[in-house]
């Protein structure tokens, strides 16, 4: 397999460069791409159009393969089912019975885990005493913690749907008002950044994520840790590395199945995946939906460093 890289810089004008550069120029059988549901969005309608399968390594909302068409296949589970767990772990370890909602307004992924999230937590018996928003890149967040604060009675924790960018400023503003509840938010959080932003700060914050990539992981995610390491010549920063490499394994495996470098064999292989173990999981796509069911990791800050704090499959998920 010959791999063609290009970097998308995150901008849609150049998602749609380099894509186009990769049909039409490369020849490609297949794509792999992307950490975040908008990029998915910005390249979808021209692989649907061209019939180019498309993997989506760390993208997660469940709607991308209903948005956009048959071509487009996420490696990672989906947001409702993060959602669902982190909902789950709240109300069942953290006997978190009420909640504040923080939302990042400003991006497909954040707005959706939110929504998933209130549906699973309210599923589950939680009730949400207030609701307020930010727009990604905002850096103060007075007026909400004013909210925050004055809510009486407080509630028994924080979700805060944010990407990593953020979530450290947040985490410092909340502290430094004096609010110490539990946070809880999702895989935008599984960066350096939560813990070299947040501090001390962090402490008591939870997040679901793909992997669990530290002391203590499994012997399989270890053994990755110990190749990756000793290829790159530093260990894997979070769970994204290693849904980048299963992506590559399941596109691997799909094109091996197809038997010729067709992209109409090789998505109809994807399609078919069954069982394939994959460092964050094993991967099955049910017929007609190509999101894998996958268990999720929920990791805590403790003494400035990332446990796990719990590993699990919900007992309800929202529909897409």
């Amino acid at each position: 397999i010959e791999l063609v890289i290009y970097d998308s810089k995150s901008d849609s004008t150049t998602i749609s460069t380099v894509a186009s550069q990769l049909i039409d120029s490369d020849k490609v059988v297949g794509i792999i791409g992307f950490a975040d549901s908008d990029s998915v969005l910005a390249i979808g309608p021209q692989v649907q159009t061209a019939q180019i399968p498309f993997i989506t390594p760390g993208a997660t909302s469940p709607k991308l393969p209903s948005q956009l068409g048959n071509e487009i296949f996420l490696a990672a589970f989906g947001d409702n089912v993060q959602a669902a767990v982190g909902a789950e772990f709240a109300l069942n370890k953290l006997n978190g019975k009420t909640a504040y909602l923080l939302t990042d307004i400003g991006t497909e992924y954040t707005t959706l885990l939110s929504d998933y999230f209130v549906t699973a937590y309210e599923h589950g018996g939680g009730k949400i005493l207030e609701r307020d928003t930010y727009k990604i890149g905002d850096k103060t967040f007075t007026a909400q913690i004013a909210k925050l604060k004055a809510l009486s009675p407080q509630p028994d924790f924080v979700y805060a749907s944010s990407n990593a960018e953020e979530i450290g400023l947040i985490l410092k503003q909340m502290r430094q008002a004096g609010i110490n509840l539990p946070v809880v938010g999702g895989d935008g959080y599984d960066t350096p950044l939560l813990i070299q932003v947040g501090g001390d700060a962090a402490k008591d914050t939870y997040f679901t994520t793909h992997a669990y990539i530290g002391e203590g992981a499994t012997p399989k995610v270890q053994a990755f840790i110990d190749a990756y390491t000793k290829s790159v010549g530093n260990a894997p920063e979070n769970a994204f590395a290693a849904l980048g490499y299963d992506s590559v394994k399941l596109m691997a495996d799909a094109i091996e199945r197809a038997g010729a470098p067709d992209p109409a064999k090789i998505r109809d292989a994807l399609a078919a995946t069954s069982g394939l173990d994959g460092v964050t999981g094993t991967i099955t796509y049910r017929p007609g939906i190509s999101v894998p069911d996958k268990s999720v990791s929920v990791i805590g800050v403790k003494d400035g460093k990332l446990v796990l704090a719990s590993e699990a499959a919900p007992t309800f998920v929202a529909e897409p």
